[in-house]
């Protein structure tokens, strides 16, 4: 019996807004990593827009086997096997002119966050961009009330985890040299925000 891929709805549903907006500023990257793969889903979308560029996937360990199953679906040539990447942990050695990461920041607990925008320094080039998508709050204020709804059902699920406020995730980018390029506004209130080195 063959495995069957995971498949996340929610990334079906944002794979076209999201690589909409990656095209104005991915188009001449050569090395994206993608930090919080999951499925898999956005990478082999994404992978075929970018073909001058190496597209690496990374996630935790039990999230590896359901990429590793459909990137050898997709058989893609600039999609190479994923990397095992726990923020907390070892970062890859490797640079990389763009990072990129769907719906993570508000799944890890905060000191999380901060080691990711740690690790994120350790991989980017000068001039590199950081591209993250998902759910803000805006001077601690819910954008609507659909996200106060999910941020509640994130801290039941797990009190680490809750909508970060843009102010503070700037700032942690602020700190590892980054500028914010443009905040854009998605679908089902969610943003994706782009910072350059």
């Amino acid at each position: 019996m063959t495995e069957s891929k995971p498949f996340a709805p929610h990334c079906e549903r944002n794979k076209e807004p999201i690589l909409a907006v990656l095209q104005s500023y991915f188009a001449d990257r050569r090395r994206v990593l993608e930090v919080g793969s999951g499925t898999g889903q956005h990478a082999v979308f994404f992978a075929p827009a970018f073909p001058n560029a190496v597209w690496q996937t990374s996630d935790l360990e039990e999230n590896l086997p359901g990429i590793r199953l459909w990137l050898q679906e997709a058989a893609l040539p600039n999609l190479p096997p994923p990397l095992l990447l726990d923020v907390a942990g070892e970062w890859p050695k490797q640079r990389f002119d763009a990072v990129f990461t769907a719906n993570s920041l508000h799944i890890m607990p905060w000191t999380a966050v901060e080691q990711f925008f740690a690790g994120v320094d350790t991989v980017l080039e000068p001039e590199a961009l950081l591209a993250v998508y998902g759910p803000f709050n805006y001077n601690g204020t819910y954008t609507s009330d659909s996200n106060r709804e999910f941020d509640g059902w994130l801290k039941q699920r797990a009190t680490h985890s809750g909508i970060r406020d843009f102010e503070k995730v700037d700032a942690l980018a602020n700190g590892i040299g980054l500028q914010l390029v443009k905040d854009h506004t998605m679908p089902a209130n969610n943003r994706l925000i782009v910072w350059r080195r």
